[in-house]
């Protein structure tokens, strides 16, 4: 089966967990329970880690960033991420540009 934007764009969906920003810190945690985030995170920086990965451009167009997704992988918890061989692929193409793709922000 080959790879396509749509299956990266539908892996990309199937991400589970949640990211929150450290403001003491100013990176991001991964976490599985928002109930799981320290005082130090507050509630609105805390989305899905499938809307993670995607930056809003404008109206409802949105790029699929592979420096996102590298935030996940170097968590090297790939299996609780549920990131799937799509992801990896997408980010083995660095020779390809990143996916822009019409989507609306999923709310977990």
């Amino acid at each position: 089966m080959s790879t396509t934007s749509a299956s990266i764009c539908d892996a990309a969906d199937r991400l589970q967990g949640f990211v929150g920003l450290n403001a003491k810190t100013g990176q991001h945690l991964i976490r599985f329970s928002e109930d799981s985030f320290g005082l130090d995170v507050p509630a609105p920086s805390i989305i899905p880690t499938c809307e993670f990965v995607w930056q809003a451009l404008g109206g409802e167009q949105m790029i699929l960033k592979r420096e996102r997704i590298q935030l996940l992988l170097d968590q090297h918890i790939d299996d609780r991420l549920n990131i799937g061989e799509p992801l990896r692929i997408y980010m083995r193409r660095q020779d390809l540009p990143e996916i822009t793709a019409e989507r609306r922000l999923r709310h977990a």
